[in-house]
């Protein structure tokens, strides 16, 4: 039975239920809430059930339970998916309809339209984990580039817009990705601008802009756990510094560069120890760390256990650091 979980969970997040129902966030982290099978989002009046289950067929039970809870306790929910880590067809990894019929096309966060397709892939189109850095930008770019590198649905430069940026570029491999966040920039009545949507891949677009001279006062790297190119590989648990030395040379001097690290097995400390050797050479340093929401770490009434590793002194395996970079000619000057 996980339905006193769930009640103990939603409990904790009346504050995070809109009246309007717009908003999205994590009803139930079940790795460390309880139930390592299961996972639940809610997306205005959409819910997303996540079964993480190694066998989809264990995880079955937990589904069926988690849809009666919410029909039930949650009855302003308009339909409900559910997502199969381990399913064998597109369509059970990337979500079937559980319950309703229409899935909501939009959240809105801090005052902010963001466009979702919630069955585009295996996840969920907007990561819920990073809102406190979208809060973040929205804060502190006002008047400021930015480059968003793989930058996904473009979330982080919708939000750098909100906040008042001067200019944002958003690059990705995938055009489809980047389309939607064109649609979360007519949300918002945010100018789409040419050449500020760069179809590309990373390493070929960073190289690019060295070769032009194209600096930017903040620069945002979100990369996936791995992947690998013609390119060149993206690879956090073993090549994070690689990657920021990659887009180093982008930046202004007083500028910013936002590292993120999601990689589970990668320690806070290990992590902190690969920032502070890069902050060695005295030309970055690290500014702040950005905490994950509670939805996402549970909160003391509803946590139970410890991660798979510690990510002290981050509060979550998403590892968010915002360093502050001095170029080496402005230092000589």
């Amino acid at each position: 039975m996980i339905t006193p979980l769930l009640d103990k969970a939603l409990a904790s997040r009346a504050p995070l239920v809109d009246p309007k129902h717009e908003s999205a966030f994590r009803l139930f982290n079940g790795f460390i809430e309880g139930c390592a099978d299961l996972v639940i989002d809610i997306y205005a009046s959409t819910a997303v059930i996540h079964n993480y289950a190694d066998d989809p067929e264990q995880g079955i039970a937990f589904v069926q339970e988690a849809k009666d809870f919410l029909v039930t306790s949650m009855n302003w929910l308009s339909a409900g998916i559910v997502k199969t880590r381990s399913g064998k067809t597109p369509e059970e990894r990337n979500g079937k309809l559980l319950f309703g019929t229409t899935l909501d096309r939009k959240i809105k966060e801090h005052e902010v339209w963001y466009a979702i397709d919630l069955t585009l892939n295996r996840d969920t189109s907007l990561y819920l984990d990073t809102r406190n850095l979208r809060k973040w930008l929205i804060e502190n770019v006002k008047d400021k580039s930015v480059l968003n590198t793989f930058a996904y649905t473009g979330s982080f430069g919708v939000a750098a817009l909100k906040g008042g940026a001067s200019r944002v570029v958003q690059i990705d491999l995938n055009r489809e990705f980047l389309n939607l966040a064109k649609t979360s920039y007519s949300l918002n009545g945010f100018p789409i601008q040419k050449g500020t949507f760069i179809a590309r891949d990373f390493f070929e677009q960073v190289s690019n802009l060295k070769r032009m001279n194209n600096f930017f006062d903040c620069v945002i790297i979100d990369p996936p756990f791995f992947s690998s190119t013609a390119k060149g590989k993206v690879d956090q648990e073993k090549e994070s510094a690689r990657l920021i030395n990659k887009v180093r040379p982008l930046i202004n001097d007083g500028g910013y560069l936002i590292a993120i690290n999601n990689a589970l097995f990668v320690s806070g400390q290990d992590y902190m120890q690969t920032l502070e050797t890069l902050c060695k050479d005295g030309y970055l340093k690290v500014k702040e760390l950005i905490p994950v929401p509670e939805d996402f770490t549970g909160y003391p009434e509803t946590r139970m256990g410890n991660p798979i590793t510690d990510p002290a002194p981050f509060n979550h395996s998403t590892k968010i650091a915002v360093l502050e970079v001095r170029r080496k000619q402005a230092i000589q000057l």
